[in-house]
């Protein structure tokens, strides 16, 4: 009898350090999507404005932008396990003001604000080092494997983490939110403490400028590296309709369904998942994630033109697969073919091209929504995702015909040629230095 094979590779969830990362990361986004769908939900009912729900976005920015390329460079330097558990424990202390705030008998709005630009700082610090940890963690061809696990376990909290979030402000109050999403940190926290130490490669460039500079050069001559930015913060930045969602929600029953549509496009993001192991024979991982973004965009039109709930779910349910095929062959690209010395600062950079599509997407489609309507905002920003997708087709003619076992190929004479640089420089100390 044929045996029948699982339609998602495990195999690394053997791993004992991959798992415990894989758990205290889990179990940390759910609570944090918790909080995500609590504080534009509460600012927007203490002031009533789109744009102002937009501006968070914009206020997380600015502190990315500039903490981004140092936790690049602190995780190309330091221990990275110190450094995720650290920002774990910051992460903690920020919910505790939220919490606090939440009691308070008059919330007070510029904390939100505060709080969301001090994450921004500390995500910044965060999640360069979360990224650089997992090619230590797992072989490479391992990797197509656990860009789709890691995408399980944070859809999984984007589906369930919104859904509760959207059930506990209908029902209970703020503080609970809050507490909810605490109290996630002390379970995270202790599966970091049993994660072994991740130290830096051999011969770690010290943090700096320059080193950060010599991180955006290497970018930069990557053609591939540059497609997944690109593409991303063009889909990103004209169709993500989060901040738009506790405004149309009103349009289809008020905060229970706001968590609706926060689980419909996690929803098409697990399908993709669960049935990913095809992604592992798939090479042309460029054109992968040009045509996902296009079905991205597509997503993002039903959901704006439709006046009824079920299709405005299935819109965002197509949107969260063609999100989730781009994730995967993204993650891929930057996990199998950057070398190891230079990891941390490229994730840094990573985290850049993922987060600022969305943040200053969440400004546009606030001020969209003043001039268009929500529902005219998330319409045209899609229309425009898409055809912003096709003139990048056109524009990276190398990163469409990328292939990934060139990419391989590539990490390994890098990372063979920076050994070699590292036993001549030793041999020229030790001729130096005899005694």
């Amino acid at each position: 009898m044929r045996k029948v094979e699982p339609p998602m590779d495990l195999s690394p969830l053997r791993i004992r350090d991959f798992r415990l990362l894989f758990g205290a990361a889990g179990v940390s986004s759910f609570g944090s999507m918790i909080t995500y769908v609590t504080i534009p939900f509460q600012i927007k009912e203490l002031t009533g404005d789109p744009l102002m729900v937009g501006l968070l976005g914009l206020c997380e920015l600015a502190p990315l932008l500039l903490m981004a390329f140092v936790g690049g460079a602190l995780a190309d330097y330091m221990d990275r396990r110190k450094l995720v558990f650290w920002s774990e424990v910051g992460f903690a202390l920020l919910t505790i003001i939220l919490l606090v705030n939440a009691l308070l008998g008059t919330p007070q709005i510029w904390i939100l604000f505060v709080i969301a630009a001090l994450a921004g700082a500390i995500d910044g610090i965060q999640r360069p080092a979360m990224d650089a940890i997992i090619p230590r963690l797992a072989p490479t061809e391992k990797m197509p494997a656990v860009a789709a696990l890691n995408s399980l376990r944070w859809q999984a909290a984007q589906i369930g983490g919104p859904a509760i979030a959207g059930l506990l402000i209908a029902n209970t109050n703020m503080a609970t939110v809050y507490a909810i999403d605490l109290a996630t940190f002390v379970i995270s926290l202790v599966c970091l403490a049993f994660l072994r130490a991740v130290p830096p490669p051999e011969a770690a460039d010290r943090p700096s400028v320059k080193s950060a500079v010599e991180g955006l050069r290497y970018a930069k001559s990557r053609p591939e590296l540059l497609g997944t930015y690109l593409v991303d913060i063009n889909a990103m930045f004209f169709a993500f309709p989060v901040a738009l969602y506790p405004f149309l929600a009103d349009r289809f029953g008020g905060p229970a369904v706001l968590g609706l549509f926060y689980a419909a496009l996690s929803a098409g993001s697990l399908a993709v998942t669960l049935t990913s192991k095809w992604t592992g024979r798939v090479h042309r991982h460029g054109l992968a994630v040009l045509l996902a973004a296009g079905v991205w965009g597509v997503g993002i039109v039903i959901f704006g033109l439709s006046g009824w709930l079920w299709l405005a779910l299935v819109g965002l349910f197509i949107a969260g697969a063609g999100d989730m095929v781009s994730g995967i062959f993204r993650a891929v690209i930057w996990n199998q073919t950057i070398p190891d010395f230079l990891r941390g600062r490229l994730a840094g950079i990573e985290m850049l091209s993922y987060l600022i599509g969305p943040q200053l997407g969440q400004t546009r489609a606030g001020l969209s929504a003043r001039h268009l309507g929500s529902a005219g905002a998330v319409l045209w920003g899609g229309v425009f995702c898409v055809a912003g997708t096709v003139a990048l087709a056109f524009v990276l003619p190398a990163f469409l015909r990328y292939d990934g076992r060139d990419g391989l190929k590539r990490k390994e004479a890098e990372e063979a040629a920076r050994a070699d640089q590292i036993r001549v420089a030793a041999e020229r100390d030790l001729a130096a230095n005899p005694g």
